[in-house]
């Protein structure tokens, strides 16, 4: 297949044929991405003899701290980059165009909770809006400016505001979204309690060294508490990924179906295919068409047998990242 006609199978593809699609992306990439064909030459690669996605090497996701990964010969039109907290470098994703990650975020977000126009977006990422190029706010503004509902908005300072907005949505029973970075969900309930009943809490992760960090279930109850919730939902997603999963509750996410997980021992890159063991996450984003769709992560996570999988930490050897700095 060429580009145009993978882009198109990608968001028309069932689950049924996930795998012919990821073996057609790869055979792509690995012709027309320049840096991961010389990692597979690296590795002793023979392209034409891999015929199952089980046998797909992975690209270490450090690679887009230090090469523009990108398949094919393109001007960006524009590009995301990750937060560096520990001087440890940026990562940066180079897009061909910005409308396919409108889509590929919307599709991720629609799986999960529906038509994301359905809903009041109410956005605490102080950390993301202090920075540029960032694709969580990217793709949170495109929420906000196509809401239906017009008091959809970023907070930067402004809690006050924020808290008579969630307030008056709860009144006049307003399906609200509710996006908030760890420390500022935490910094937020210290002065406000809520009982939230009509709004969905989504937590994006990431302390960023502003709070001590806590388990997902310390920080989720604390949450629960202080904004009368029985549940957290959670985004899984990343500057080197174009698509997002998503957990409706207790830490269990799911893909979207351009995107799958899958779990690699940590002290051998090159398996994969753990279920219902601990090791490090491997990501196919076919999404990520333009780049490269086949990542191997440096969080550690479980994948179960239905294809739902946990966040449960770093590889200590990792940098700390903005999104689910959540310790085992």
């Amino acid at each position: 297949m060429d580009i145009s006609s993978l882009r198109q199978a990608v968001f028309a593809h069932s689950i049924d044929d996930f795998e012919t699609l990821a073996l057609e992306v790869f055979h792509f990439q690995s012709e027309h991405c320049k840096v991961y064909q010389t990692y597979l030459d690296h590795l002793h690669t023979d392209r034409a003899k891999i015929k199952h996605v089980k046998d797909i090497p992975y690209l270490p996701i450090e690679f887009f701290k230090y090469f523009n990964i990108q398949s094919g010969d393109f001007t960006p039109s524009i590009y995301f980059e990750s937060s560096s907290t520990t001087g440890t470098g940026v990562s940066k994703h180079l897009l061909d165009d910005e409308q396919w990650y409108i889509h590929a975020c919307t599709s991720s977000f629609n799986f999960a909770f529906g038509d994301y126009t359905d809903y009041c977006h109410l956005a605490l990422l102080p950390s993301y809006l202090e920075r540029s190029h960032s694709s969580l706010v990217y793709q949170v503004n495109h929420f906000i400016q196509n809401s239906k509902y017009p008091q959809s908005a970023f907070f930067l300072n402004d809690k006050d505001k924020l808290y008579e907005t969630l307030l008056a949505n709860e009144v006049n029973q307003i399906p609200t979204m509710f996006w908030g970075v760890s420390f500022a969900l935490l910094d937020f309930i210290e002065q406000y309690q809520l009982n939230l009943k009509h709004t969905t809490v989504l937590e994006t992760g990431g302390m960023k060294g502003r709070r001590k960090e806590m388990t997902r279930e310390e920080l989720h109850a604390v949450l629960m508490n202080g904004l009368g919730v029985t549940g957290i939902s959670g985004e899984y997603g990343m500057t080197e990924l174009m698509s997002q999963a998503y957990s409706l509750k207790n830490g269990i996410y799911k893909c979207p179906d351009q995107m799958s997980i899958s779990i690699r021992e940590i002290n051998d890159p090159l398996s994969n295919g753990l279920v219902n063991r601990i090791g490090a996450v491997n990501v196919i984003d076919l999404a990520n068409i333009h780049s490269c769709s086949f990542i191997a992560t440096s969080d550690l996570g479980k994948v179960y047998t239905d294809g739902s999988f946990e966040i449960l930490g770093r590889l200590d050897y990792s940098d700390t990242r903005g999104c689910n700095l959540l310790v085992v």
